[in-house]
This record gives C-alpha cells, structure tokens and sequence, in this order.
C-alpha cells in the first residue's frame, strides 16, 4: 500500500533556514520542496481559485510520483455549503486533466458551523466524476454518525481524520484511503506547535495498522507556524523508515 507523509503548502517565508535557504525566491520554493516530499496539499485554493495555465505550471516543476491534493475553494464549501456545485465541478474536472498523473486527492473542508445534512453530502458527492478521489473533512460534531459514514463508503469517499484544537479526532476508514490532516498539538489554536516524539509514534502506529489493512494513507501537517510542518513531516518519515527523495 502507499504511504505519502507532506505538508499544507510550500510557499511560507518563516521556512527559510528549515527548509529553504535564505534567498530563494518564492517561484523555487515549490523545486526544493519536491526534492525532499513526494505529495503536497494546496491550500491556497480555498481562497482563490489557480488558474488552468497555473496549474500546468506546477504539473511541470514537479518529477514524476509527486503527487499534488488540491483543496476546495470555499466558494462551494463554505458560501454555497456544497449546494448547486455544477461549476465547482467543472473546474476540478479541468484541474485533474491538467495535473495529469500529478493529481492526487480533492479535499473538501466543511465549514465549522455546516451542521449534519446528509442528504447534501450524498447529492454533492454523487456530482464528483469517479476518477477524482475525495476527502471530505466534517468539522461539526453532528457528522460523527454511523450513517454519514455509510455515505462516505457508498461514494468511497474518504472521511478525513483531523488532529487539531476543538477537532475531534476520530480514527474511521471509509474507503481504501485515509486522508490525515495535522493542523498542529496545541490545545488552544491551530497551525502552531510540535508534535512531540511520543505523538508521532502514535501515529506511526495508527498509519501501521491502516496499511496492515491494505489501506493507503495520505497525511500533511498544517502546523505551518516556525517550519514546525517540515520537522514533524520529516521526523514521521524517519520513524516509518520511508527513504528520503534528496
């Protein structure tokens, strides 16, 4: 099975001397970065949408096996909370033809208030053409029930297991992938701290056992702050024996 550890996004100043050095400019950031990660998620989607020349931009920087998840753009998940999403639809449809063999998973980031409604989610997913894979992360506690799940699995869909403040962290599988999304240790804000040693080998455990099942696992750190996202990406890499791209 695959296992591809990244971050969320690449273009931070605060990774010069973690993972960039000083002086490289913002239009090489994204060549270094996929010298030492074969996956990342782009975030800056959500708030504005690439354009298709953009993305073949990307598609050519990157070597082959790199893989790129693409995140929303909260125009259909947070303005039009997955409602009419026909051309939200048509752009990832040309996303995914223009990345090509670099496509990797649509990430779908519900908004914190869009409370349970299974019937939207069903109807939304039954939109996305199968050869896009989904990640769906329900933020509002209502999602946590046996039949939202049943409507993950009935799309295979994947339901996005989140570590985050406020975030309940619920280790379900609903389809041959599980999405892992780390927005970072501490208790009272998110994208900031270090997951410690100990927290990393619990999840080494936990990725062990979703691949002992034949499950592949995609997980990116959004602790972004201080290059904390780097460290942490790279120390899970090590502990899982997973060979560096460099």
């Amino acid at each position: 099975m695959t296992i591809r550890i990244g971050t969320s996004g690449w273009s931070y100043n605060h990774w010069t001397d973690v993972l960039y050095r000083s002086g490289t400019p913002a239009s090489r950031r994204l060549l270094r970065y996929a010298e030492v990660f074969d996956t990342v998620e782009l975030n800056a989607s959500f708030y504005r949408w690439p354009k298709d020349a953009t993305f073949a931009g990307w598609r050519d920087k990157v070597p082959d096996g790199f893989t790129m998840s693409v995140k929303a753009h909260r125009g259909l998940t947070h303005y039009r909370r997955l409602a009419s999403p026909e051309p939200w639809i048509e752009r990832f449809q040309r996303c995914w033809q223009v990345l090509g063999n670099r496509a990797g998973v649509l990430l779908v980031q519900l908004h914190p208030e869009h409370a349970r409604d299974d019937e939207r989610l069903d109807s939304f997913l039954a939109t996305v053409p199968a050869p896009i894979r989904v990640a769906v992360e329900l933020r509002h506690p209502s999602w946590d029930d046996p039949a939202v799940y049943e409507v993950l699995e009935k799309h295979r869909a994947a339901y996005v297991v989140m570590s985050g403040a406020n975030l309940a962290c619920v280790l379900r599988a609903t389809t041959d992938l599980v999405y892992v999304r780390m927005h970072g240790p501490e208790p009272a804000s998110m994208y900031t701290g270090s997951y410690t040693l100990d927290d990393l080998r619990w999840w080494v455990e936990r990725i062990t056992e979703w691949d002992h099942q034949g499950r592949d696992v995609w997980m990116y750190f959004n602790n972004d702050l201080g290059g904390h996202a780097v460290r942490n990406a790279l120390t899970l890499r090590e502990i899982l024996g997973m060979p560096g791209r460099e």
